[in-house]
């Protein structure tokens, strides 16, 4: 199969390229920049110079793939409306392209927002619909394809993806303990994220690729509840710095904008997808990730 993947150097696309490639697929990632296209042709993949905002160059890479996985976002969080205006445009563009085919669509997007006060589960819809919405809607928007022929999934990554390397939340929790020089979490720790390991996500685009029927909502989580204390207590210990509770008041002072987040509790199950898929996570959990120094450069 040949899949085209945007973000293809990024976090999670990187390993994904790995996988696809190492299963036997062929890949052409969308790449920014000459470095990136360096990298992918490196690995044996093709480079489609490209952008977001390039729509042409997304229309081209859907059309002359027989999957597509987009995983790229511009993620900028001083202006989140032009993130959300850019993702339903490209999504949008890629879609139109694949219209009648039933070629694989995988979106990604992410569990935050989707329950309130119970872990989310596969067959919760997300609540995001339209342009204006958070990612523009871009996981309703793809399963409305389905009527119109294109096997579209969604793909909901827990919010640590975690491994050496990571640029994801925790390297900046980690980043906002060196500065003050001690290890926190907010009230008392209880709230709780879901986690996966970078190569165990990776593993699970690959097989929705292959084995998911169109409408399917994937969960990437491997474990379904990391307290954030036992993640501040982790960091701690990798970086030897003792271990403190932060007055919700001074989250955002203390971790920067990732202190709103520190405090959210965002799980959910993965059962239905294990069961679909027959997908099995064996990476290190988030705590063993920063034991073993993958935040602590």
């Amino acid at each position: 199969m040949h899949v085209f993947v945007t973000g293809a150097t990024g976090w999670i696309g990187s390993a994904t390229v790995d996988e696809l490639l190492a299963a036997g697929h062929t890949v052409t990632g969308l790449a920014r920049t000459p470095d990136a296209a360096q990298t992918l042709t490196a690995k044996g993949a093709t480079a489609l110079p490209g952008h977001l905002d390039d729509l042409d160059s997304l229309r081209t890479g859907a059309s002359t793939a027989d999957a597509v996985v987009h995983l790229a976002n511009k993620h900028d969080w001083a202006d989140p409306a032009e993130s959300d205006r850019a993702e339903r445009a490209a999504v949008e563009a890629m879609l139109d392209t694949l219209v009648g085919t039933n070629r694989p669509f995988l979106v990604a997007n992410a569990l935050s927002g989707l329950t309130d006060g119970r872990p989310a589960t596969e067959t919760d819809a997300s609540p995001e619909a339209g342009p204006g919405a958070d990612r523009g809607g871009s996981e309703n928007l793809t399963l409305d394809y389905v009527e119109r022929g294109v096997r579209g999934m969604a793909i909901r990554f827990a919010p640590s993806v975690h491994g050496a390397g990571d640029w994801g939340f925790v390297t900046f929790l980690a980043a906002a303990a060196k500065e003050h020089r001690v290890s926190g979490y907010i009230g008392d720790g209880s709230a709780a994220w879901s986690a996966v390991h970078r190569t165990d996500a990776a593993r699970l685009i690959r097989l929705g690729l292959e084995h998911a029927p169109a409408g399917t909502r994937l969960h990437a989580v491997a474990e379904q509840a990391v307290t954030t204390r036992a993640i501040a207590e982790a960091l701690g210990q990798a970086l030897d710095l003792p271990v403190a509770s932060i007055d919700p008041a001074d989250a955002d002072e203390h971790f920067g904008f990732v202190g709103g987040f520190f405090g959210m509790t965002m799980t959910a199950s993965s059962r239905l997808t294990r069961d679909l898929l027959g997908w099995d996570p064996t990476g290190p959990t988030l705590v063993e990730s920063i034991l073993t120094g993958a935040y602590s450069e």
